[in-house]
């Protein structure tokens, strides 16, 4: 007996091979939860819900993808096959090339080659004995394709015992950088902050330190007042201008103080919202409730002094069409609206909605039109919902707005496939309500009306719904040099909600699937390029490590910077791109990110569990950054010297070292 191990042991084989194995359907898998993808990826259909078909023929058992497709498994040896047929679903897009990979361990067990729509599909079937981890990838040219669907039909493990296929480990040391705030007194909120003349002004002063604390405003335009127990500044200003005033913050342990400028004109959003989103929280599951427990954790939590003041609720909370302004009304999960509205204001945060121009929402909820004058759902549209996704021929923007601004709503997200017809209608709806309601369009803003879309909106989507993944936030937030330029005041980039802590993109509740040093550079990033900064998780839910990344203030300062510039990408070299932003104080603001040629090779997409830091040399001159520069570490809160043309550090994999550069004379 001992003789025949050893012989089968030369050969390279497992004795245990002749157990009994066990298939496993890649489709009777949660495989949402295994995809880091941002398109949909479905079980026993294809990537839009049909058939899966290739080349003509059906299949029932399979997985249907769309676009670059991430599929991500921890086998841990366990499993001794994969196999497949490949291809292009009969819906995908015409002479769009797509490539399929199987990898294991960092290595390529099997390559497609090109597959277009028509093409015969191609058997795979790859030994996984002794792997570890696997990948299963599609690839095509990121251009913005609809429909580009793929399958991985009759997709099966042949696993050698009772072991489930599980998603890749992210056991990483949730490290934290950011100390503690001092006891002192420090002034948070923005430096610049904008309304329009006669409506209903709300700005509160955020400051860490210890309570108790009094505040103090000196020369407070005309209009307004100040509570100086809570910071809450409120009233209206009739006139035009830019007013220059002093905020103070007072406890036993000293004083603080920070210049406000207040532009009352045209403009609102002078900096990007910051806040809440409910959608990656709870999905279709808002209500009331869970609105006002995320308001009560915004202040216990102490998020609000660092500057974090929207709550807003997404798609889910629509009733049915009424009321005076015959406007969409709260459903039944949503009782007393406005008192809700009012609870919010009282603790110096802000309220946000969700609607469509659609007849329709994406979960499937009235919408602000209609093919019927009155505006009514009828039981035919509520049993059908999907098919009415599109502008209908009756509009209801201004008595939305009005119902918004009558409840005291703060923020509006807008969410449809976007055309510039319908953004004009409501931001003219928005800007004649009576009320500030900053505009926030989202679903993918055609880049060719760039334009059209600062021009008309506080905030653009710039891409797809986010997801938990390096993909995901690679493609929606690394990309987004070409839309630097059209960001600034009252017109911001948007690359969707933050994935952080416990989060439901695509599937259930769970922990964020980016690393520790993943999470660093997401917020070091959307804090760059001046992005809105909207919370995606429960907010009672969050960790310790979570609460150190949204507090720390001079990573959020640079968010803020009244000057209001996006950085942009200077340069993208041997695995590191380096973002700059110049700031109002002459500063700048620079992110060194080590992305280590993702998405270059086959291998770039996945975490297989070795990865590595790179040491790093900063050349100023590069950067077109001459002479000598104070460099602070802006996650630390430390300087760390003066240095003249370069710096040299050491960043981790898919991490960033963010620094900010202080100009010093000669």
């Amino acid at each position: 007996m001992n003789k025949i191990i050893i012989f089968l042991a030369v050969l390279g084989l497992h004795t245990h091979s002749f157990a009994q194995t066990k298939s496993i359907w890649l489709d009777d898998l949660k495989i949402k939860s295994f995809s880091e993808g941002i398109p949909a990826v479905l079980g026993k259909t294809n990537a839009g819900g049909d058939s899966m078909k290739i080349n003509g023929k059906l299949y029932k058992h399979g997985v249907g993808v769309s676009s670059t497709s991430v599929l991500s498994f921890f086998l841990d040896g366990h499993a001794t096959e994969f196999s497949a047929m490949v291809g292009v679903d009969d819906k995908g897009v015409k002479d769009l090339p797509l490539k399929f990979y199987v990898i294991g361990d960092k290595k390529i067990l099997f390559e497609s080659g090109e597959m277009k729509l028509g093409d015969a599909p191609k058997p795979v079937k790859v030994s996984l004995l002794g792997v570890k981890r696997l990948g299963l990838l599609v690839t095509i040219e990121e251009n913005g394709f609809n429909r580009s669907y793929s399958n991985w039909a009759d997709a099966k493990f042949i696993m050698k015992d009772d072991f489930i296929p599980q998603t890749m480990p992210n056991t990483d040391e949730k490290y934290i950088l950011t100390p503690k705030p001092d006891k002192k007194p420090k002034i948070n909120s923005p430096k610049l902050f904008g309304a329009r003349p006669n409506n209903p002004f709300l700005y509160t002063i955020a400051a860490t330190g210890e309570r108790p604390m009094n505040f103090a405003v000196k020369n407070l335009p005309q209009g307004l007042s100040l509570d100086s127990k809570t910071g809450l500044i409120a009233g209206k200003v009739a006139q035009k201008g830019t007013y220059t005033s002093t905020l103070m913050a007072k406890n036993a342990f000293g004083e603080a103080t920070k210049e406000l400028k207040i532009i009352i004109g045209d403009t609102i959003a002078l900096t990007p919202p910051i806040g809440w989103n409910g959608w990656n929280s709870w999905a279709r599951n808002i209500d009331r409730e869970k609105v006002i427990a995320s308001a009560d954790a915004m202040v216990k939590m102490g998020l609000n002094q660092h500057g974090w003041t929207y709550i807003n609720i997404d798609d889910a909370w629509q009733g049915q069409r009424g009321g005076v302004f015959n406007a969409i009304q709260p459903n039944e999960k949503f009782p007393n609206f406005k008192e809700m509205a009012d609870y919010i204001h009282n603790q110096g945060l802000k309220l946000g909605v969700y609607s469509t121009p659609m007849i329709t929402s994406y979960a499937g909820y009235i919408g602000g039109s209609s093919d019927f004058a009155d505006g009514k759902i009828t039981d035919s549209i509520k049993n059908n919902k999907r098919a009415f996704r599109y502008v209908g021929k009756y509009h209801f923007e201004e008595n939305d707005a009005k119902q918004m601004a009558a409840w005291g709503v703060d923020y509006l997200k807008y969410d449809w496939r976007i055309e510039v017809p319908s953004a004009e209608r409501m931001s003219a709806a928005l800007k004649n309500s009576g009320r500030d309601i900053v505009y926030s369009i989202s679903n993918s803003a055609p880049f060719s009306n760039a334009k059209d879309w600062a021009k008309l909106s506080n905030t653009f989507r710039t891409g797809p719904d986010i997801r938990d993944s390096w993909l995901s936030l690679y493609l929606s937030a690394f990309t987004l040099d070409k839309w630097a330029s059209y960001g600034g005041h009252g017109h911001w980039l948007d690359p969707d909600m933050m994935i952080l802590g416990n989060v439901t993109t695509g599937s259930e509740l769970h922990p964020t699937r980016l690393t520790p040093d993943e999470q660093y550079s997401h917020v070091s990033l959307f804090c760059l390029l001046s992005a809105p900064l909207l919370i995606g998780c429960p907010i009672e839910q969050l960790d310790d490590f979570t609460l150190n990344l949204l507090t720390n203030d001079e990573v959020i300062e640079i968010n803020q910077d009244p000057l209001g510039k996006p950085a942009r990408l200077v340069s993208d070299e041997d695995g590191i791109q380096i973002w700059v932003k110049p700031l109002e104080d002459g500063s700048y603001a620079v992110g060194l990110f080590n992305i280590v040629n993702f998405g270059k090779t086959p291998e770039s997409y996945f975490r297989w569990g070795d990865e590595k830091s790179a040491n790093f040399a900063l050349n100023f001159n590069k950067i077109d950054l001459k002479g000598n520069f104070r460099v602070r570490d802006v996650w630390q809160q430390k300087d760390l010297g003066n240095f003249i043309g370069s710096f040299k550090t050491n960043i981790r994999h898919h991490g960033v070292i963010m620094l900010r550069m202080f100009p010093q004379n000669h």
